[in-house]
């Protein structure tokens, strides 16, 4: 014989019956929600323009989606500029509050190596299609873009071939077509370079081994001879140096790193006889979420060669949080 255990008529929770536990109450308490999202902020200051660039971005619905909102201000306070974007891997939005336009982007995959893109500006109302297709694996591709001017793409192992029509402003406009390509090479104990684009042509030869990288190379512009010669020593150090032929300009750079996070260079340039002096913290080409405390700073120092009293110092810093 079991003997049952009165029930208090002024409780709040049902008591447990055969079928499963007690419901969870739905009062008397707080709402939790079910994801937090977390959110990221980004602020950089530029002691050159005196301007302020923040970032606020969030990741929605599992990582699905990002919404992001950046703006400037200047030191009055002032805010300029503000956007609003939301992008996935398929759809980006971006809408501009001031000029009040927004520009969407997308992409479909149709079949296995055919993916059309598509760019539309609002006001400007523009346009823009494009497809990309693999023709016979991932290393040969081919892109077919659809803008007021006809272009081609066509990628190979090799290299990369562009065909584009531009026009030329000259008393009548006129259509050419212009030729843009990259060809790579290995000769023994190094990799040769070929590039052609804008009527430039430039031969870089790019030699390594465990101890040092040399790396010259010749660029045939319109306005001259071009010559650089870069020299690696070891991980930490380099030195580079360019020279033009027709003018007698030069310009030199020197680069010495500790790790990722510290890098001091030193530049001087001749033909505006003035040198510069830096020192990085934080990768330059990385984020701020691998840097020391999530924060990376730029100072400069400027000497004019003739005026060495007018020199001026300059910084930059970016500081990220996650909340």
């Amino acid at each position: 014989m079991v003997k049952s255990t009165p029930q208090n008529p002024n409780s709040l929770h049902p008591p447990a019956t055969a079928s499963g536990p007690p419901l969870p109450s739905q009062g008397g308490g707080f709402l939790r929600l079910p994801w937090r999202p977390r959110i990221r902020v980004t602020s950089e200051f530029n002691s050159v323009s005196s301007i302020f660039l923040h970032k606020m971005s969030c990741k929605l619905f599992e990582d699905f989606a990002k919404l992001k909102l950046c703006f400037q201000n200047n030191i009055k306070g002032e805010i300029f500029q503000p956007q609003v974007a939301l992008t996935s891997n398929r759809l980006s939005l971006r809408y501009g509050l001031e000029d009040k336009n927004a520009f969407v982007k997308g992409c479909l995959d149709v079949g296995r190596r055919l993916q059309i893109r598509a760019a539309h500006d609002v006001i400007a109302q523009q346009l823009e299609l494009s497809v990309g297709a693999d023709i016979a694996g991932p290393a040969y591709k081919i892109g077919l873009p659809s803008a007021s001017l006809p272009r081609a793409n066509f990628k190979f192992p090799l290299g990369e071939v562009t065909l584009a029509e531009k026009e030329e402003e000259y008393e009548e406009a006129e259509r050419m077509l212009s030729i843009n390509g990259v060809l790579k090479g290995h000769i023994p104990n190094g990799v040769c370079t070929a590039q052609y684009a804008n009527q430039n042509l430039k031969l870089r030869y790019c030699y390594k081994d465990e101890q040092m990288a040399i790396i010259p190379s010749i660029s045939l512009r319109p306005n001259g001879l071009f010559f650089a010669f870069k020299v690696q020593f070891g991980p930490y150090d380099n030195l580079s140096y360019w020279y033009n032929f027709d003018s007698n300009y030069w310009s030199t750079v020197y680069k010495h790193t500790v790790g990722k996070d510290f890098k001091f260079k030193a530049s001087y340039n001749s033909e505006v006889r003035r040198g510069w002096a830096s020192l990085c913290v934080g990768d330059e080409g990385g984020s701020t979420k691998t840097a020391p405390l999530k924060m990376k700073a730029r100072f400069m120092l400027q000497v004019p060669q003739d005026d060495i009293r007018s020199s001026a110092l300059m910084f930059r810093v970016k500081k990220r949080w996650d909340i």
